[in-house]
């Protein structure tokens, strides 16, 4: 994200005068893949991007974030990256603890270089071509985390000046990741400070994507106020769908200087064709954009209006999101063990209000804890983590009853239903069978007034 642009409107509404081409995507065995315009993860299921992009590189003591936007539900979070050639740049070693801290909180990290940020316009920018050397020069730390991570070369890699040259440089920039022994799914933002006003990246994805030799290339669009009306957004996502081409919106607000985009057709268009969403961003805007915050502060208690609407509201991560089928039944070591200071277990989710509730588990059995991991005047999200004892389930059934009057209004990752004040929790067909110790989440948005203490829950297992 980055300052205002200066938009042809008319260029907005310009035919596509030229079909797609592409072949069939080769399938990476060892991690993402893309097929038919979709994204998979390693074990063949598709993933649609739900998160939030975190300003890593300019607040790298948050590490809390990772486990905080994952307790709102996230599946996603786009990490912002430096190479050196404008701020300060990211070591291997904190990339590497990077990756841990989102494998640890069963998050999907997109890995992004920033100062490329409107080359061409901006002359501090640096070159996709740097940007390239900057990702070989990590790619150790890379190489074998293709499971869970995905590499946004640069972003928004060209500004309204120059931009002709964004599709050489992006399909240059693809070949050499590959012959550097670069495996990972790929993400490319467009031009025009990531909004690709002048459709340079929507005209020529197709050879972009056939320059990929592993045919493994997502594109990212970048929506603020070029895109302020749901026939702009409908048109250019669209255009990606008919051509079967992979596209997720990797960054969008609710607001921004150059206009207001419509955030609420970015979402439910997204949601009605799976196509992935990043919003920008978690905390620590500045330079006039603040109000961009999803969070005050970094405290997760303390959503904004913003930060409200794209987790809870309509179309929103809390409830559409759904955690990457390579984390069910299982919690990955990190790479690096990032400091219980700085960075809450993944088992246990912030709980500004409540803590965790539990009891010890029955042989062959299941046990459920109950958090309320945000609070809001009149609502709250809680989540409930089933975890198998000692034996593999293949199903289960969580029960508890409110005894203030709150009322549960969605829910996600369990069918969930009520009598009155009692609730019964089922799970869905992707996470009822748990291994031995193994655990997973759903979470739920409810109302509260006055009072909202915390039910026990109990848990049987089939």
């Amino acid at each position: 994200m980055k300052k205002m642009l200066s938009v042809a409107g008319a260029a907005l509404l310009t035919a596509l005068t030229a079909v797609f081409a592409f072949g069939q995507p080769a399938q990476a065995a060892t991690g993402f893949s893309v097929s038919n315009g979709r994204l998979y993860d390693a074990n063949g299921t598709e993933f649609v991007m739900r998160g939030v992009n975190h300003a890593h590189t300019w607040y790298p003591q948050q590490t809390s974030s990772f486990a905080n936007i994952k307790a709102l539900g996230a599946n996603t979070v786009r990490v912002v990256l430096a190479t050196g050639d404008r701020w300060t740049k990211n070591s291997a070693a904190d990339v590497a603890n990077v990756i841990s801290l989102c494998k640890a909180n069963r998050l999907i990290c997109v890995l992004e270089a920033h100062d490329t940020t409107g080359y061409g316009e901006d002359g501090a920018a640096t070159t996709l071509a740097k940007a390239t050397d900057y990702w070989l020069s990590i790619a150790d730390v890379l190489k074998g985390q293709e499971k869970y991570v995905i590499v946004n070369i640069g972003n928004e890699p060209f500004g309204n000046q120059g931009y002709g040259a964004w599709t050489t440089d992006t399909s240059n920039a693809i070949k050499r990741l590959r012959a550097g022994g670069l495996t990972h799914t790929i993400m490319v933002d467009g031009p025009n400070w990531g909004q690709d006003w002048s459709f340079t990246m929507r005209d020529n994805a197709g050879t972009v994507f056939n320059a990929d030799p592993q045919r493994n290339t997502v594109f990212s669009i970048h929506m603020y106020g070029v895109f302020d009306t749901a026939g702009e957004i409908t048109d250019y996502l669209g255009r990606f769908r008919s051509a079967g081409l992979p596209i997720v919106v990797g960054e969008f607000g609710f607001n921004h200087s150059d206009g207001n985009p419509d955030e609420d057709t970015i979402m439910s268009y997204a949601q009605a064709n799976r196509i992935g969403y990043l919003g920008w961003s978690w905390s620590g805007n500045g330079g006039g954009v603040e109000y961009l915050d999803m969070t005050t502060g970094f405290n997760p208690a303390q959503l904004t209006s913003w930060g409200q609407r794209i987790f809870a509201g309509a179309n929103g991560i809390t409830a559409t999101s759904r955690e990457a089928s390579v984390y069910s039944g299982s919690s990955p070591s990190p790479t690096t063990s990032p400091s219980p200071t700085t960075s809450p277990s993944p088992t246990t989710s912030p709980s500004p209000t409540t803590p965790p509730t539990t009891t010890p588990p029955p042989a062959g059995g299941c046990t459920a804890s109950y958090t309320v991991v945000n609070s809001w005047q009149g609502g709250f999200q809680g989540d409930i983590k089933v975890t198998a004892g000692s034996a593999a389930i293949n199903g289960w059934t969580a029960k508890w009853t409110f005894a203030n009057g709150q009322t549960v209004s969605q829910s996600w990752n369990a069918t969930v239903s009520n009598s009155g004040s009692a609730y019964t929790a089922r799970n869905v067909d992707y996470n009822g069978r748990l291994g031995a110790g193994a655990s997973t989440t759903f979470g739920f948005i409810a109302s509260w007034n006055g009072t909202n203490a915390t039910p026990a829950v109990t848990c049987t297992a089939s």
